[in-house]
């Protein structure tokens, strides 16, 4: 869905490029960018690990290494660490929950059961 996001807003970036100087023509690379972020920003689990991707740094921890899920103003959650630290997990909402309880194996409580 957040591509077709970024396909509307190069179709309206567009009307700017095209009645502007041929020089305009460069901020065609916003929309190539978000493309990328979009792709890019993620959290991977399976059954054993989480993979936490962001723009240009990827971190895996093993759910055993995970005390809780916290929700704070961002719409994502929150891993924390038993170490004391915490890890920002892209793309899990509270509404994502029943997917990561089935693949965490039960792990992370369904708040919806």
């Amino acid at each position: 869905m957040a591509h077709f996001a970024v396909g509307f807003f190069t179709l309206g970036l567009l009307a700017v490029i095209l009645a502007g100087p041929y020089w305009v023509a460069l901020l065609l690379v916003i929309p190539i960018l978000l493309s990328i972020a979009v792709v890019r920003y993620r959290t991977i689990a399976d059954a054993t690990t989480v993979t936490a991707r962001t723009l240009l740094d990827s971190q895996t921890v093993g759910w055993d290494d995970i005390d809780g899920l916290r929700f704070g103003r961002s719409s994502w959650a929150t891993a924390q660490l038993k170490d004391g630290g915490e890890l920002r997990l892209p793309a899990v909402t509270f509404a994502t929950l029943p997917q990561l309880t089935e693949v965490s194996a039960g792990r992370v409580p369904n708040p919806y059961a």
